[in-house]
């Protein structure tokens, strides 16, 4: 069975759904279509909550991802963010929240990583996506397969990612 028909009724509830009128069972719902849904589905939509008028900006979500994610994936993340940035960027605002830091040398290791503050990753952010817009495709890819994490967004980030998978489904058809 394809995964349109799996969750396709569960998915008509978000077709147009109200981002301030969150279902009561949006994170069960994430849940559901994470499991059944390519994450490429899943990434469009988590691209689209982060671009929403209706919730946080992308720097604040992400530091709020980055806050809870693995070291690794924090290390990912970083190295994906510098790279959009540039090295001297990403050090003028590592500087601020951490002194004088020296433009990074190399890829951002685990440890390193774990002395990022997240209030440095959403300046980060909001500059990379500034510079380049695809970053939130990129950032949104690596977390489409950890919906635990995707549900600490909250209500309204879940129902938009749903609308728009819903929508990315039917136009499918």
């Amino acid at each position: 069975m394809d995964w349109t028909q799996e969750i396709g009724s569960l998915l008509g509830a978000y077709a147009g759904a109200s981002p301030a009128a969150a279902p009561s069972t949006v994170h069960d719902d994430f849940d559901e279509v994470a499991r059944a849904a390519p994450s490429s589905a899943v990434a469009d939509g988590l691209a689209a909550a982060f671009r929403s008028d209706h919730t946080p900006e992308f720097g604040d979500m992400l530091s709020q991802l980055f806050g809870q994610s693995p070291p690794d994936q924090r290390a990912r993340i970083l190295n994906d963010l510098i790279a959009s940035v540039g090295p001297q960027v990403a050090a003028a605002i590592l500087g601020r929240f951490q002194g004088n830091a020296a433009p990074p040398a190399g890829p951002v290791d685990e440890s390193t990583a774990a002395r990022v503050p997240p209030a440095a990753v959403s300046e980060i952010a909001a500059a990379a996506e500034k510079k380049d817009p695809s970053i939130i495709e990129r950032i949104s890819q690596a977390y489409a397969r950890q919906p635990q994490l995707v549900k600490t967004l909250g209500k309204v980030a879940l129902t938009v990612a749903l609308a728009q998978i819903a929508s990315r489904q039917r136009s499918s058809r």
